[in-house]
């Protein structure tokens, strides 16, 4: 963070001093975490029935902190004193960054592939300069402003991820952290209970490119029509991202979208799934070699680039960047393989229906790999959450790709994902054998029995632990690469 004095956080956040000398100056972090350093920085205590920050104040002084914003005085402790902390720490983040105005900020939002677009748009950008994007997700009303408050007068470029789990959410983060950049990836059914249908997420997530200001780029995904409409519904240029032979993309009907303007095409994969592509745009063509497996990347990957076009960056140098990418955020189809053979494709952290569908699309292209012999491949699917009503029908359209996608093993972990497998073994033609297993330990146990050396397995699933199995599959039979 910039320095700021705590009369002047004081005056950003509608707060007052308590035991505080307002010309002492925060030099360091703005954290709520006591564990990480604090050093001259600003902790935020919020109070809670379980645990209370508050709690922790004097203790984050002690180790170096310079202040504490929190909802009540803790005697003894300089504090800065809010009626809310977490609209405060959003305050603040406005206040911080309203002072940089060498800053770019760049939203990114759609309802999977975030993270990994994130990541990529972050390595790109600092090869033109300063850049905060942070490993990890980090996109709600706590997470967002905590990364922006990373950023200093060195910082060039301020990447965030935005979630959203209901209509104003992105309204209200853009508030927080104006973009001039906005990425929409695509609108699948995460966070559907929420929202009630694509239509209302599509809606939410338009947001984005309704904050962007005139002078703004909204790069959207071509390929996915609910995207493409949001053209529409904003003021700032409109830069279409797309593969030729995507569903709608490059295709004058597609509504809001005339022209792709930044494109893949001529997509291949290799054996470990890893696409390359010839990348296209006004300026120029490059060969892409990504080094992170699954199609989907491709989409992901295409996005970054128009943002590294915005800021300046040539398409040959786009193309060099693009292709030494490399996993930054973990278990987000993070490929390894063990010394018998087994190759294990760890996409835990998180699972929505369309986020598996592209996982097993992946799985698929491991197993069919052109330049080696065909693989046998392994999925285990967790829960996946927040589907409301479309629970049931969600889990079983799940269980229907993966038995399109010709999964030999499917070990689906829960009662609460069992419509997974009932919607694989719906699927007549489907070759495959199946097993529901009540927990992480009883999948593990599966696996040890039935993994023959040179399957291809995915794990994947909502925020479970469904990690345990990646983790005992790295631990057994000694993961070498």
């Amino acid at each position: 963070m910039i320095q700021m004095t705590l009369a002047e956080i004081a005056e950003a956040v509608g707060g007052t001093l308590s035991e505080a000398d307002p010309e002492t100056r925060v030099t360091g972090p703005v954290e709520y975490d006591t564990r990480r350093d604090l050093t001259g920085g600003l902790f935020v205590a919020f109070p809670g029935a379980n645990v209370d920050g508050h709690d922790f104040a004097a203790r984050a002084v002690a180790d170096g902190a310079a202040a504490v914003l929190g909802t009540r005085a803790v005697p003894g402790v300089p504090m800065v004193l809010v009626d809310d902390a977490l609209s405060a720490i959003g305050r603040l983040a406005r206040a911080v960054l309203d002072r940089l105005p060498q800053l770019t900020v760049i939203g990114i939002t759609g309802s999977s592939g975030k993270t990994s677009t994130k990541d990529m748009i972050g390595q790109l950008l600092s090869r033109l300069g300063p850049t905060v994007a942070p490993p990890g997700t980090f996109n709600n009303e706590l997470g967002l402003p905590h990364t922006a408050l990373m950023a200093d007068e060195q910082t060039r470029f301020l990447v965030l991820e935005m979630g959203a789990r209901g209509a104003g959410h992105l309204t209200y983060l853009c508030g927080i952290a104006p973009p001039k950049i906005g990425v929409v990836i695509n609108v699948g059914v995460a966070h559907i209970g929420e929202f009630g249908s694509q239509e209302k997420i599509a809606e939410a997530k338009g947001e984005l490119v309704e904050a962007l200001p005139a002078d703004g780029v909204a790069i959207l995904n071509a390929d996915d029509p609910l995207v493409a409409a949001m053209a529409s519904r904003t003021r700032a240029q409109v830069v279409a991202v797309g593969t030729s032979a995507g569903r709608g993309g490059a295709r004058a009907e597609t509504p809001g979208v005339q022209s792709v303007d930044v494109r893949a095409d001529d997509v291949t994969l290799d054996g470990l799934g890893r696409p390359a592509y010839k990348l296209v745009w006004p300026e120029g063509e490059t060969a892409v070699t990504l080094t992170v497996a699954g199609a989907h990347q491709v989409g992901n990957s295409l996005a970054a680039a128009a943002v590294a076009r915005a800021a300046g960056m040539t398409v040959t140098e786009c193309g060099e960047g693009l292709s030494t990418l490399r996993a930054v955020s973990s278990r987000r189809m993070d490929v390894f393989n063990r010394a018998d053979g087994v190759t294990v494709i760890d996409d835990s952290y998180n699972a929505n229906p369309a986020s598996t569908a592209a996982a097993l699309r992946a799985l698929a292209a491991l197993g069919s790999a052109p330049d080696g012999p065909a693989r046998r491949t392994v999925a285990v699917l967790g829960y996946h959450a927040e589907l409301g009503e479309h629970e049931r029908s969600g889990h079983e359209e799940v269980g229907r790709i993966a038995a399109e996608s010709g999964v030999s093993l499917l070990v689906v972990v829960g009662d609460n994902a069992a419509p997974i497998r009932d919607g694989a073994t719906a699927m007549a033609r489907w070759g495959g054998d199946s097993v529901l297993v009540s927990d992480q330990d009883a999948a593990v146990a599966v696996l040890g029995e039935r993994l023959r050396p040179g399957d291809v397995v995915l794990v994947k699933g909502s925020r479970y632990r469904t990690w345990q199995v990646v983790d005992a599959l790295r631990a057994t039979a000694g993961a070498v690469a």
